[in-house]
């Protein structure tokens, strides 16, 4: 559906200004989406997000800095985030012997198991919300997106 159908809106100033709207509008249609799907898992976007970050550096562990430099939402508080996890038993913190300052964060056999059945359901939603779009077209979307950054 168009934009201008979504929010109900005719016109625009131009077309900078209805890309900019278009762009946060399915940001957040597929944020949700993504909620959704995490449901049932107990966990949000950026529990979700963190705990492939961890997965990634297993059996390597992550600074709270480093996960909060590779999350996509820059705004969340990875340290709380991190303390959720861990009371949900899908992570475990350790002082880091080198650095007292610095705790290191890994992901458990738990977490792994969580979130290999929660990127499964959301890779099926996925290609559900993306099956408008050939491979090529998505390649496109993702150079534009790319460009549009700098």
């Amino acid at each position: 559906m168009k934009i201008e159908q979504e929010i109900q809106q005719k016109h625009f100033k131009n077309p900078y200004q209805k890309a900019h709207i278009n762009v946060l509008y399915t940001a957040s249609w597929l944020s949700q989406h993504s909620m959704q799907v995490l449901k049932p898992y107990k966990i949000s976007w950026q529990q979700f997000n963190i705990l492939r970050i961890l997965r990634g550096l297993h059996p390597e562990p992550a600074t709270v800095k480093l996960l909060t430099e590779r999350m996509i939402d820059k705004m969340s508080n990875a340290s709380r985030l991190v303390e959720k996890l861990v009371q949900k038993g899908l992570v475990d913190r350790k002082d880091c012997q080198e650095d007292r300052r610095r705790v290191n964060v890994y992901i458990n056999q738990r977490g792994l198991d969580l979130l290999e059945e929660a990127s499964a359901a959301l890779e099926n939603n996925l290609h559900e919300q993306m099956a408008y779009l050939s491979q090529e077209e998505a390649e496109e979307l993702n150079r534009l997106l790319d460009k549009m950054r700098g």
